[in-house]
């Protein structure tokens, strides 16, 4: 068993902002990620990525602070004691005790089902960005991106610059929703020129998939557009509906759940004693959001209450960028329209909707169809059914996720 005094999940904004402030402290850190190197999902590298100067400069800074380890492409398999974490990487398992722990778990990609959207070429606006990013030729491909907020011009911009013709961008919004959201951004320069800068030719508002059509891959996809319909031919479709915070870790260990994210206080400290949150896990706002509530984190973890709490007027602006970003990009209720009797909602388990609808619940669903018993455990399709029905997911047990057997038999045993 290894130890240390702030150990974090998770390595992307708010993970290294947190590790940064919390380094001068002296305390011995470490991080805990699933990717190759620090970044995140938002900063995610490989060859074909653009990782802004800030970012690099964030790991290289983190990457000469003596008394922080980096353990990457590792991940949490369970908590099977007190301020105890057992984790696993290609090589081995191993638990990890804390004294004081900051989650920083992040988001995933919300998918619906519709018809067609196991077809190959249907990915995730965000899964479509980092399939490019990774090396995906996507040169001379048409492409429709569709969904909801800003991912979508962001995921467009990188199908254009990789070569790809975006063929429509369609948000699900009004557009008096989006003209809202955009007149909201006069007060960040920044975001308004990033918001001009991914401008698409083909953005249109109140518009949303309703069904991908191709023989055994995407061919062309039917979008609801107004108040008609319209068949678009294209190569892939890329869906983005909005981040779901990846909680289960917290909820794990007994942290406080909202229908936003994990609860925290003013010093971004969760119910649990000696436990933290930042960034997207306490509820989806972006990197900025992610990277101040970090340093609040950080900060607030070794005592430095005085530095934490001069940041709360940031933190609070982008609070409310992001609740603004919430209400203009809601998800409308025509979308849970989406799946037909015959549409696949648990892709692992092949479950279509039909056998789901008419359960009581997810718990009921699972019992009765294996709806969420496969490979996911339900990440995809137990969301989905979430936003389509209102259930509720029950909280985690242990282990996590899959593990090796070499992998538990590092568990600690009582009194070891």
């Amino acid at each position: 068993m290894t130890h240390c005094d702030i150990l974090i999940i998770g390595a992307g904004p708010a993970g290294m902002a947190a590790a940064l402030a919390a380094a001068p402290s002296g305390a011995s850190i470490a991080i805990v990620d699933d990717n190759p190197v620090p970044g995140g999902q938002i900063w995610r590298d490989s060859p074909n990525a653009n990782v802004p100067v800030a970012a690099q400069r964030m790991r290289s800074t983190l990457a000469a602070c003596a008394n922080v380890r980096i353990h990457s492409g590792a991940r949490v398999i369970s908590a099977p004691a007190p301020q105890t974490l057992l984790l696993e990487d290609a090589e081995h398992g191993w638990s990890l005790q804390w004294k004081t722990l900051i989650l920083c778990t992040g988001a995933r990609e919300l998918l619906l089902p519709f018809p067609g959207w196991t077809l190959p070429g249907v990915t995730g606006a965000g899964g479509l960005q980092a399939l490019i990013k990774s090396g995906l030729p996507v040169a001379g491909e048409r492409i429709v991106v569709a969904g909801s907020g800003p991912l979508l011009l962001a995921a467009a911009a990188s199908a254009h610059k990789a070569g790809a013709k975006v063929v429509r961008v369609a948000e699900q919004a009004g557009l008096g929703a989006v003209l809202g959201f955009a007149s909201r951004l006069a007060g960040s320069p920044g975001k308004a020129l990033q918001a001009l800068t991914l401008m698409h030719p083909q953005y249109r508002t109140a518009s949303h998939v309703i069904a991908v059509l191709g023989q055994g891959r995407v061919e062309s996809v039917q979008l609801q557009q107004g108040s008609r319909r319209v068949e678009i031919a294209c190569d892939r479709l890329a869906c983005g509906f909005g981040l779901v915070p990846n909680t289960q870790l917290g909820q794990l260990l007994g942290c406080g759940l909202t229908p936003t994210g994990l609860v925290v206080d003013d010093w971004q400290a969760t119910s649990q004693p000696h436990i933290y949150a930042a960034g997207e896990c306490t509820g989806v706002g972006g990197s900025e959001r992610a990277l101040v509530q970090g340093r609040i984190a950080g900060l607030a973890a070794v005592g430095d209450t005085a530095a934490a709490q001069a940041l709360w007027p940031e933190r609070s602006r982008w609070q409310a960028f992001a609740q603004q970003l919430g209400r203009s990009f809601a998800l409308a209720p025509q979308l849970k329209k989406l799946p037909q009797a015959d549409t696949l909602v648990c892709r692992c388990e092949d479950v279509p909707y039909a056998a789901v609808r008419a359960c009581a619940g997810w718990t009921d669903a699972k019992l009765h169809t294996r709806c969420g018993m496969g490979a996911c455990q339900g990440r995809i399709c137990g969301t989905a059914m979430q936003f389509l029905h209102g259930w509720e997911q029950p909280v985690p047990r242990n282990p996590l996720a899959p593990a090796r057997i070499g992998t538990l038999a590092a568990i600690p045993l009582k009194g070891e």
